[in-house]
Order: C-alpha cells, then sequence, then structure tokens
C-alpha cells in the first residue's frame, strides 16, 4: 500500500470521527466532515469507500448531498445555524475591521451557496 493511500484512509476516519462527534455535539457539524471522509476513502481504499458508503451515518447525513447535490430544508437550517453561531464569535472577538469583512464576506456566499447551489429535497 502506498504511504499516500495510507494517510488518506487515516484523514477519511479522522474526518469520520468528527462526523460522528457532531451528530451528538450540536455545535459541531456532521455533513461537512462525511463528505470530507466520503472524499478521502474514495481516494484512499475501494474496500474503505465500498464500507463507508453502506454504513448508516453515510445514508443518513452525506448520501443525498454526494449523489444529487441535495438536503432536506431541515439539515439546510440546521448546518446555516451552527456555521452562523460559529462565525458570530469571531465578529465579536476580533478588532481587525478586514477579517470582519471576510467573514461577512463568508456569510454572504455561504447563504447563497446554500440557497442557491444546494437543491431542497422534499421528505
Amino acid at each position: 500500500m502506498k504511504i499516500y493511500k495510507l494517510l488518506f484512509i487515516i484523514l477519511g476516519i479522522i474526518a469520520m470521527g468528527i462526523g460522528i462527534v457532531g451528530i451528538v455535539v450540536p455545535v459541531l457539524p456532521t455533513t461537512p466532515f462525511l463528505i470530507l471522509a466520503s472524499m478521502f476513502f474514495v481516494r484512499g481504499s475501494e474496500k474503505f469507500d465500498i464500507w463507508f458508503r453502506n454504513t448508516k451515518i453515510y445514508r443518513d447525513y452525506a448520501e443525498d448531498y454526494i449523489n444529487d447535490k441535495s438536503m432536506t430544508l431541515k439539515r439546510k437550517i440546521r448546518l446555516m445555524f451552527i456555521s452562523d453561531f460559529m462565525l458570530a464569535f469571531p465578529l465579536i472577538i476580533i478588532d481587525n475591521i478586514y477579517l470582519k469583512l471576510f467573514i461577512v464576506l463568508v456569510i454572504i456566499f455561504k447563504y447563497y451557496y446554500f440557497i442557491f447551489k444546494i437543491k431542497t429535497k422534499e421528505v
């Protein structure tokens, strides 16, 4: 096994672990880490990729987005709320106007992406 494939498998396991923690910790997003884990497993090992795609966690949290770039409205709102909550801290703490402007631009882009690029899936 080549070293970079092993590295991708390890990174996939770490991302999956963080995603699983995100299921129970409300301020930690689950879906982005599971999507990242899927990306790492695809590059690391076909066996790990097949295993991961057959897990209930993958099917419940990441499959819709990976297959057809869609999410339920509930999941979109939850992810946007969590990311807004996490981005609010730097806006309050940082005194640098350029960093604040950058964070505001990130928030605007996030809303644009979630509203116009990610399809809303009916439950």
